[in-house]
């Protein structure tokens, strides 16, 4: 096998905060500057000692996710970027992508990541309305993060995409719309935006709320019209709706993210991250100090995926994507169509207008009365 000849994406977990947000189930938590730094150091150890695994391996995205991971400074940034590229064979124009909050970084820090090769940024906005920022617990307000989208373009950002979130506490399909009009008046307006509907999570602070009867939540109509005014919106304002929850202008889809709808390989790194190569997934410990003490060596067991597991994967994270599943890809995949194995499902979804075909047969995908409906669809082809 020929260098780069198969591809790999990287997912690397920075699982540092500066406060837990109220809604968030991930793994992060506030730590100090010596427990940042020890962590990065094991990284960098877990980074060189993968690697020799992949050499066979072309990296085309680079992925930091957290937490927080512009929390990282100017320097661990580039020593972590550094063993990235020193370790692994990147793909010369490989997505590189940090998620940051407003209030975590400057123009320095910012400037620093742009050299140290990100060419991506992911800002957690989440509501241009500093009342529903507050009662889902975010740190920053919508002024901060008009500094930081300002400091992200002039530290040479071309491609930055918006979080939003709808159904927020005290949220209405009025203000939800405010904060869409708000972000699309920045100049320039963001290449890419996320739009999700806020979650509840067992075991999160809006989530024994809601379970106290405290909280105030739209209702599921309202969740709805604001699902409905977000591709309204951002269509009229020249966003195509790629997948679900994901908008971008033509050409800046995250590629990172449509490599896991389409089933790549991916190796993740860090605390806690899940990885998927050659249908076997694996994950980190989530013990802290255990992988900072040994990051080599915290490898949870190894999952092998039957064919049926592979299949229901392939058309259930297919759906998400506006383009839907691609039957031909399913049939070099497995030597049979998806007819042969879900005609049922398929034809009683057509039957009820949540599934279509596109571009003749090549394509299976959601309508838009499927996309209300998406998980209720995805569900029918999981045994």
């Amino acid at each position: 096998m020929m260098r780069g000849e198969m591809e790999l994406e990287l997912y690397i977990h920075i699982p540092f905060c500066v406060k837990k947000c109220l809604y968030c189930d991930f793994l992060s938590a506030p730590a100090g500057e010596e427990t940042r730094e020890r962590y990065v150091q094991a990284l960098l150890s877990e980074i060189t000692g993968r690697s020799r695994e992949y050499r066979d391996r072309l990296v085309t995205s680079v992925f930091l996710g957290g937490g927080t991971p512009s929390l990282l400074t100017d320097g661990q940034m580039k020593r972590l970027l550094g063993t990235v590229y020193g370790s692994f064979f990147l793909a010369q124009d490989a997505e590189i992508t940090v998620e940051a909050n407003p209030g975590t970084v400057d123009l320095k820090k910012l400037t620093a990541y742009g050299e140290a090769g990100v060419n991506r940024l992911s800002i957690g906005l989440q509501s241009g309305d500093n009342g529903e920022l507050a009662a889902i617990g975010r740190i920053h307000t919508w002024e901060q993060f008009l500094e930081a989208y300002s400091q992200a373009r002039q530290a040479g950002f071309a491609n930055i995409n918006v979080d939003l979130m709808s159904t927020l506490p005290g949220q209405t399909t009025e203000s939800y719309c405010g904060t869409l009009r708000k972000v699309l008046a920045l100049d320039p307006p963001p290449e890419h935006i996320s739009a999700y509907s806020l979650i509840l999570e067992e075991g999160t602070v809006l989530y024994d709320r809601h379970q106290a009867g405290l909280l105030d939540l739209p209702d599921e109509d309202e969740d709805r019209r604001m699902y409905r005014e977000t591709k309204r919106i951002l269509e009229e304002a020249g966003y195509g709706r790629y997948e679900i929850s994901n908008y971008a202008r033509a050409g800046f889809e995250c590629r990172h993210n449509c490599g896991y709808w389409q089933r790549r390989d991916y190796l993740g790194l860090g605390l806690g991250a899940s990885s998927m190569t050659g249908n076997v997934r694996f994950q980190n410990g989530e013990e802290l100090e255990h992988y900072l003490r040994d990051p080599l060596g915290c490898r949870k067991e190894e999952n092998r995926l039957t064919v049926t597991e592979q299949m229901e994967e392939y058309m259930f994270l297919g759906l998400r994507l506006t383009e839907g599943v691609d039957t031909e890809g399913f049939r070099e995949a497995f030597g049979c169509a998806p007819e042969e194995i879900y005609g049922a499902v398929i034809e009683k979804n057509i039957r009820d207008g949540l599934l279509r075909y596109r571009r003749g047969r090549g394509h299976l995908a959601l309508t838009e009365r499927g996309m209300d409906l998406a998980n209720y669809v995805m569900a029918q082809f999981l045994a």
